[in-house]
């Protein structure tokens, strides 16, 4: 368990009521545990058992979803729901006068995202959107090595997020087939929220797509054997234009039996520099500069990596301060763009122009982010 360090604030810990009480709250709450910035006082869910649950596991109060909206004892929303109620569920409690930070996407659809920020600008309020890997000490120490031409200007990536597919380890993969789901959104955001963080702001996508096969089966648990259709493409493969003049190749796959590929690289003027996977916090970090006979390994916090819910901590103390959160949203939204810029151009064969957006909204923050 990750045990983040006390908040220096000095002010009462920011409250937070928690929507979604399935596999990924218990992460959460595991890792934000030792956090003085914040407190979980409320949990709801859409399917009131799922928080009842909770509060016998965690003693975490659970009530419906309209009265966690409705109490005056809650700060921050935290939206761990399904994406098809993100929108709706962050709309209420910004409505309600919550701050909210939810799990990603920010939205199902770009209209959807584009209104909520709209109406937290509106309000006063702040969003924060999940992934919050682009905080961890593995990608910022990326970011710093670039921010200070540790490998010159920058020219291009490659992503590669390519395994055989989730019914070999999911017990219920059909969700991830179904249209709108796929390699692309499922692993995605955090490859193109890397790619972000590192590079800026995307401004043009095209892509390709195929479909390897028509059915799958499961193959853990105990349905396995059963069949299912595929409704998504199952193998994408993109490039993306940066405001900055980079170029990246971004592949999702589900249709790769193995590959021995980094998952990304960045590569400039002056060298070349292997990230860590997008979807982790930690390294390795490695570099080699031109004139230069190998790879070397660069100096990655170790003690602090980071840990799913740092950007939720960071959130608490941004309310405090008075300032964006560092996973936030408008990076979300950017992100969403991106993707579904993507699968418009699998669609309709052309290229995709991503709406302009302040590159200090959407970049890295430069070393290892405050726990």
């Amino acid at each position: 368990m990750n045990t983040p360090s006390p908040s220096t604030s000095g002010t009462a810990p920011i409250r937070v009521g928690l929507i979604g009480c399935g596999n990924v709250s218990r992460r959460y709450l595991d890792n934000i545990a030792g956090s003085t910035a914040l407190t979980i006082v409320a949990c709801a869910d859409l399917v009131p058992a799922a928080a009842q649950l909770l509060q016998v596991e965690r003693g975490i109060p659970a009530v419906d979803v309209d009265t966690l909206l409705a109490s005056d004892d809650i700060d921050l929303v935290l939206n761990l729901t399904v994406p098809e109620s993100h929108a709706e569920l962050s709309m209420r409690a910004l409505r309600a006068g919550k701050h909210v930070y939810t799990e990603k996407p920010l939205a199902a659809e770009v209209d959807d995202a584009r209104a909520l920020l709209a109406v937290a600008d509106e309000l006063g309020m702040l969003v924060g959107c999940a992934p919050d890997t682009v905080l961890g000490a593995g990608l910022t120490t990326c970011a710093a090595l670039i921010a200070d031409g540790a490998i010159g200007v920058p020219v291009s990536a490659t992503a590669l997020m390519m395994t055989p597919g989730p019914e070999r380890f999911h017990p219920g993969p059909e969700m991830l087939f179904r249209h709108g789901a796929g390699p692309l959104f499922d692993g995605g955001p955090y490859d193109v929220s890397a790619l972000v963080g590192l590079l800026g702001p995307v401004t043009r996508v095209g892509a390709v797509a195929t479909t390897a096969r028509v059915t799958r089966q499961i193959l853990v648990g105990d349905r396995v054997g059963l069949s299912f259709p595929v409704e998504t493409p199952t193998h994408v493969s993109s490039v993306l234009q940066f405001a900055r003049g980079a170029v990246a190749s971004l592949v999702t796959s589900f249709d790769v039996i193995e590959t021995t590929a980094p998952r990304l690289e960045v590569h400039g003027t002056e060298g070349s520099l292997v990230a860590p996977a997008p979807n982790s916090w930690g390294g390795p970090v490695r570099i080699r500069r031109t004139g230069e006979s190998e790879f070397s390994d660069v100096p990655v916090d170790t003690v602090h990596p980071g840990f799913m819910g740092m950007g939720l901590i960071d959130m608490a103390e941004a309310i405090v301060e008075g300032r964006e959160p560092r996973a936030s949203g408008a990076r979300g939204l950017h992100v969403l763009e991106v993707l579904t810029g993507i699968r418009a151009s699998v669609e309709d064969g052309r290229f995709c122009d991503i709406a302009p957006v302040d590159a200090d909204a959407v970049i890295s923050p430069l070393g290892r982010t405050q726990q």
